[in-house]
């Protein structure tokens, strides 16, 4: 059955996926009043009516939602389309059908067995709308992509949702890993080019009078239980207006053997940094002649997967470039060795709680400048972090947070900040769960700034600390 409808009847920024097929899962997230949902049902009935065999079941969390939401757009929709002629629609059990006899059933997940039941007039099922997604539990989920299966039709499960927490497993899903099978589409009020002025300046009042929660529900960033450590509001309005990285990649470089050493050395002048590399890296201001810079390390250890690095402009305190990953430890410690000789021989604190691969190996590799901590006796090279120096460093960079959030620009850092709160006994941390690697390794870096020291004009360092 061939459709024509006006382009101008859809949001633009969702046209691309009116007829995508190539995927299984199609999550559509974002902020309030963004049209996500009503895109959804729009395209859903252009499926039931070109495809030669398409049904669809629609799921809530709780059955008796989806009269006055997702059943009520479809018959709104049909109705403003004038095609009341091609589909019937059932009162008692909700359940739409199309002239070629594909049609919608409508469920909740408060009642599993029920959803054994369903069955179609024509075929099985090749389609699933799970609205408001982040209402129901990942074991439900993993029973409704169970059961689409079988051959022929494409079969895809849709997802709409407002992100609400970092912790979800819709975030940890199709998020924090890359699908290869899923398309993930964010929007927000500012995509709905059919949204009402008074409720586009109600939305839009928030920026002012309240700016995280515009950040969270107005723009759909993924937002927290608890009360943040840092300057939550100032940090939501930063993440409003960050700036993309100047470049994404990873430092690539030629060895050669030094006998004099008897081991394998990084060859100087060969470092240069790869755009088509891996993307742990992601630089936001090149390196400047004359200025100073401190980069501060993390190592993967206890309830972490990532090696990170934050690269911080000595001169002027702003954040200029990262490195998160999952990678080896040998990987790790070259690549912060390429940073602190990309970024003019920057003055490196690694964090040495867990693990002293990364000094050693910066010392094998003889990098010249390491951060050095007090010791009996004299100095050692890293940082570590104990009950006296967590917090003071914790202080340091809610400081920044509340006085120059101008200087952060890194959106992973950001997140990672306005979940990092204080639990029921006092205590700074990240919420169960979630990272705090980019904090830590920001708030190394800004701490062992201190460590510069401003000698003849120029910057220096100082080891008197």
């Amino acid at each position: 059955m061939e459709v024509e409808i006006a382009k101008s009847t859809f949001n633009a920024a969702y046209l691309p996926l009116l007829r995508e097929e190539r995927c299984r899962y199609l999550v559509l997230y974002g902020g309030a009043g963004s049209g996500k949902s009503v895109f959804a049902a729009q395209r859903f009935l252009v499926r039931l009516m070109e495809k030669p065999m398409c049904n669809l079941l629609v799921v809530r969390a709780v059955a008796a939602t989806n009269r006055d939401s997702t059943y009520a757009l479809f018959r709104q929709l049909i109705q403003r389309w004038g095609l009341g002629g091609l589909f019937k629609c059932g009162e008692s059990e909700m359940r739409i059908t199309c002239a070629n006899g594909n049609s919608v059933i409508f469920k909740g997940l408060d009642n599993a067995e029920k959803l054994k039941s369903v069955t179609f007039q024509k075929g099985g099922l090749t389609d699933i709308w799970v609205e408001e997604a982040s209402e129901i539990e990942e074991a439900d989920f993993n029973q409704l992509d169970l059961r689409l299966r079988g051959r022929g039709a494409n079969r895809q499960i849709t997802l709409t949702f407002n992100p609400i927490s970092p912790l979800h497993w819709l975030k940890r899903r199709f998020f924090d890993r890359k699908d290869a099978r899923a398309i993930v589409k964010k929007s927000t009020y500012k995509d709905n080019a059919f949204l009402d002025d008074a409720y586009r300046q109600t939305l839009e009042s928030y920026r002012d009078t309240d700016p995280y929660y515009y950040q969270v529900y107005c723009l759909g960033e993924w937002g927290v239980a608890g009360q943040s450590v840092f300057a939550a509001g100032k940090l939501a309005k930063r993440m409003e207006e960050l700036p993309e990285p100047m470049a994404q990649g990873s430092f690539v470089f030629e060895t050669s053997f030094r006998p004099d050493l008897g081991r394998v050395m990084v060859q100087d002048g060969s470092i240069r940094f790869d755009g088509a590399g891996e993307d742990a890296v992601k630089v936001y201001a090149w390196p400047e002649e004359g200025h100073q810079y401190v980069v501060g390390g993390d190592t993967a250890g206890e309830g972490s997967d990532f090696f990170v690095a934050q690269v911080v402009d000595g001169n002027t305190g702003q954040q200029v470039c990262t490195l998160r990953g999952q990678m080896d430890e040998d990987v790790y410690a070259r690549q912060i060795y390429c940073l602190g000789r990309f970024y003019r021989n920057a003055l490196i604190a690694v964090e040495v709680n867990f693990s002293g691969y990364p000094i050693r190996e910066l010392e094998s590799l003889c990098y010249p400048k390491q951060y050095r901590r007090p010791k009996e006796g004299g100095y050692a090279s890293g940082f570590r972090t104990t009950a006296g120096t967590r917090p003071l460093i914790l202080a340091g960079l809610v400081e920044i947070s509340r006085e120059h959030p101008e200087w952060l620009c890194d959106r992973e850092t950001l997140s990672e900040m306005l979940s990092f709160v204080r639990n029921k006994q006092g205590r700074a941390e990240a919420q169960s769960g979630a990272h705090d690697d980019c904090v830590m390794a920001l708030a190394i870096a800004y701490h062992a700034r201190e460590q510069l020291t401003w000698e003849e004009g120029d910057w220096g360092w100082s080891m008197e600390r």
